[in-house]
Parts: structure tokens; sequence; C-alpha cells
């Protein structure tokens, strides 16, 4: 390890269990020297075993629903308190869809349940950074990450009502990433994962064979939920001070190819 963040602080959100790009990212911004908050919803913490993490990386709990702001002062503030200051990172890995859930069809959603996604995946992600703002409370230099994926950018049929949310996710980075950067100096960057086995991306119709397919696509395979930790590690550095209101595609180039030969040959056959 290299002590990229030794001294540094911040709060890790959704953090749910092993398989979790969150969780992957605690241990190892813990490796790494910095010390950090984990929160999650509480009926998230019930599913989850973030009390495991926390005794593991040394840190505290402070429960907190992303969409609440009375909750998210209280965290910002508690963490503040707990950690001895202002803060340097903040990891955004909250997504959900009731449609996708309940199994409803793109063409025929329960629009209640697309307001509840949109505002658990996208518009948290809004009033965490506006709270952290108004509060002060990042360090000159810090950095704010949220996890997407290029279904923003590309039709994936039955990734749903998220493809909506992760589009709008993007935009607010890119926006409030403009005010945040010039008047405290603080980066905002979404980062766009390969499609990873955690307990939110298994939810999708279909989601084995297209990690299968991806894989076959990117030039360098699928990007594990370890490889995006090492990739927000170096993020919240000070290595990538200039860094902002970037979506970065982190999918071994899955982003860039047309078709592989792999792929072509499910198809056609060797000749």
């Amino acid at each position: 390890m290299y002590n990229l963040l030794k001294g540094k602080r911040g709060i890790i959100f959704g953090a749910l269990d092993e398989n979790s790009i969150a969780w992957k990212t605690a241990e190892r911004v813990h490796a790494e020297g910095g010390k950090f908050v984990l929160t999650n919803a509480p009926i998230a913490m019930r599913m989850g075993k973030i009390n495991e993490l926390a005794e593991k990386t040394g840190s505290e709990i402070i429960p907190a629903d992303a969409t609440n702001l009375e909750d998210l002062e209280n965290l910002i503030v508690k963490a503040q308190e707990v950690l001895g200051g202002k803060l340097d990172f903040v990891l955004h890995s909250i997504g959900m869809s009731v449609n996708v859930r309940k199994k409803r069809h793109y063409t025929d959603q329960n629009y209640d349940w697309t307001h509840k996604g949109w505002d658990v995946s996208a518009v948290s992600f809004h009033k965490v950074m506006q709270t952290l703002y108004k509060q002060d409370a990042m360090n000159e230099w810090g950095s704010i990450v949220a996890l997407t994926y290029m279904a923003a950018q590309r039709t994936f049929p039955d990734y749903n009502d998220m493809a909506d949310n992760k589009a709008y996710l993007e935009s607010i980075a890119r926006s409030f990433g403009y005010f945040f950067g010039t008047d405290k100096k603080v980066r905002v960057n979404t980062i766009s994962q390969s499609p990873t086995p955690t307990t939110a991306g298994q939810g999708v119709k279909g989601f084995d064979g297209f990690i299968a397919y991806a894989d076959k696509m990117s030039p360098l395979g699928n990007a594990s939920a370890q490889d995006c930790a090492d990739y927000t590690v170096s993020l919240f550095s000070d290595l990538t001070r200039k860094i902002t209101m970037q979506n970065l595609f982190h999918d071994g180039g899955f982003s860039n190819v047309g078709v592989s030969n792999a792929v072509m040959e499910q198809f056609v056959g060797e000749e």
C-alpha cells in the first residue's frame, strides 16, 4: 500500500455486504490510511453486514436516509465531530429501482415507484452535496465520487428506469461540480463501472448473461468491485486534483468497442 489517503477523512455511503463496491472501497481506503464513517439507510443496515465492516476498519456507523435532509445534516455534523475535522472524500454508492425489483416493465411504470427510485438513486446525490456545500464541510481539494453505469448513455432494455436515474446522477455531478470547484476547490466525478455482481446489480433481469457478454466485449475484461475500489481511491487521493465534472468509464474498454472478435465468433463461428 502507498499511504495515499493518510490523514484524510470522509464518508462512505452504501456499504451493504462484501459484494458491494462501497464495502471494497472502505477496505481499500482503510488500507491507504484514510479514516471514515460508514452510513446507510436503517432498512439497508438491517439487511446487510455493515457492523462487521465497521469493526474491521475501526469506523463508526451513522445511520441516515440519504433522501432525508435532516438525516444528512445530522450525518455530516456528526461525521466531522467523530473524525475531528472537515472531510476530504465522500463516496455515493446508492441505487434502487422499485420498478426493477417488482418486475414492472419500462413501458408500464408505476410512477410512485419511479419517483422513489429517482430520489434514492439520483436526487440523493444532490441532497448530499447541497448539505456538504451549505455546511462548508469539505476541505479544499476534496473529492466526491458517485457510482454510475453506461446505461445512462446507451440502451440496455432490462436496466429499466435505473438508466434514467443514472443519466440524471451524471448531470448532477457536472452541474454541482462547477459550483463546488469554483467556490470550494472540491472535485466531483462519477465512475461508470463495468456490470458488477453486487446485491443490487443481481436484481436486474438477465444480469449473468450480460456480465459474460460485457467481458467478451472488453479488451481488458470486466472491472471487478475491487478494481473499482482501487480506482476510487486514486480519485480520492491528491494525485487527481485537477479531475472534476467527469464521467469516467472504468470498464476494461467496453464503452469504446463496437464489436469484438470474441462476440462475433458467437454468431458466425471461426473462419
